[in-house]
Formats: structure tokens, sequence, C-alpha cells
């Protein structure tokens, strides 16, 4: 699952998906804006084909964060 999220992040904020890590925090390490967020969130959305309530979305800090919310809602790969 991390190298489908570094795809996605690396894709979305155009970065060396070597620098993204399970403990990357995509305000403090990355420079993603809320806005950043919400596109990544709205194309994991998709993807995935759940909805991630804005609520929850602020407690999405960390890489790893996204792949728990997504187990949570049963979805691994």
């Amino acid at each position: 699952m991390l190298e489908k999220m570094r795809a996605y992040i690396s894709e979305q904020l155009n970065i060396d998906p070597e620098e993204i890590q399970l403990n990357t925090n995509f305000r403090d390490d990355l420079g993603a804006d809320s806005l950043d967020l919400y596109e990544l969130a709205m194309n994991l959305e998709d993807e995935y084909q759940l909805e991630i309530p804005v609520e929850e979305l602020q407690t999405l800090n960390t890489v790893n964060d996204v792949i728990r919310y997504l187990a949570a809602h049963g979805i691994e790969e």
C-alpha cells in the first residue's frame, strides 16, 4: 500500500516518491496545504469508491494515517 500511496502523493504534490515514508507528514515534511490534501482525498475517494468526511480528513496528517484509514474501511493492497 505504501508504494501506491507514494505514487498518488508524488504525482499530486510533484515530489520524488523516495521522499515519502510512512511517517511523512503532509504539511510539515511535504509542504502540502489544505487544497493539496483535499485534492488527494478526492483522488482516493474516486479510486476506492469511498467518502472521506472533511472532519476525518483533518486527522490524516501522515502517510500512515491515510493507509490506516483505508484499512479501517476495508481497503488493503
